[in-house]
């Protein structure tokens, strides 16, 4: 995978993956390609350096234009608030509730709760569809 750098035809600044260099081209070609912030379908690599190993990798969010970063936690926000809302909270016993579920065991619903990254690995090699939820955001208190 190959991840660029973009920028539309008003400078709105966002990444992208492409299996190949050739995968941008073609998808910019046949118009495929989309601002998030504006939906422009203008959309040009930009001048990247490439990664270095051993360099420490910028927050998540960092260098993103404050409008982008502001709809990217707003979005992030709203999912996590719909989960919460919506799904059945089952806990430390999330790892066995979803294979229940993924294998006819238990009832067919959406859950969230808590498991280890040793549990999660194992249901993701089983093929139970499984994802994090989004951090919570910070509290108010909590911010300077």
């Amino acid at each position: 995978m190959i991840k660029y750098a973009l920028a539309c035809e008003h400078s709105h600044e966002f990444e992208g993956w492409f299996g190949t260099s050739a995968d941008f081209d073609d998808q910019a070609a046949h118009g495929l390609l989309e601002c998030p912030v504006c939906a422009s379908k203008a959309v040009r690599k930009q001048i990247m350096a490439p990664a270095v190993a051993g360099t420490k990798a910028q927050a998540s969010g960092a260098g993103l234009p404050p409008e982008a970063r502001q709809m990217m936690m707003e979005a992030i926000g709203k999912v996590r608030a719909h989960v919460e809302e919506t799904f059945d909270y089952v806990g430390d016993a999330f790892a066995r509730e979803a294979r229940d579920i993924h294998e006819g065991r238990s009832e067919e619903r959406g859950i969230y709760g808590e498991a280890s990254p040793a549990e999660v690995k194992a249901l993701v090699e089983d093929g139970v569809p499984v994802a994090a939820l989004p951090p919570a955001p910070p509290k108010k208190t909590d911010l300077n």
